[in-house]
């Protein structure tokens, strides 16, 4: 089971751009949302980080 690449960011709902950040439960923020958080998500408090890239060919 993959990561369920999601297109807006939960805080400000702009559209994700390849830099998108998540925690353990895939919560999914943008890099001005991640920086206002310092990086801790606000739904669980867990660390937000760098989501990978989806591979070549496959749309998000």
């Amino acid at each position: 089971m993959g990561l369920e690449m999601k297109t807006n960011c939960q805080a400000c709902h702009t559209t994700l751009t390849d830099y998108a950040y998540i925690c353990v439960h895939e919560c999914t923020f943008c890099e001005e949302c991640t920086a206002k958080y310092d990086a801790i998500c606000p739904n669980c408090s867990g660390e937000l980080v760098r989501r990978p890239k989806p591979p070549a060919g496959i749309e998000h």
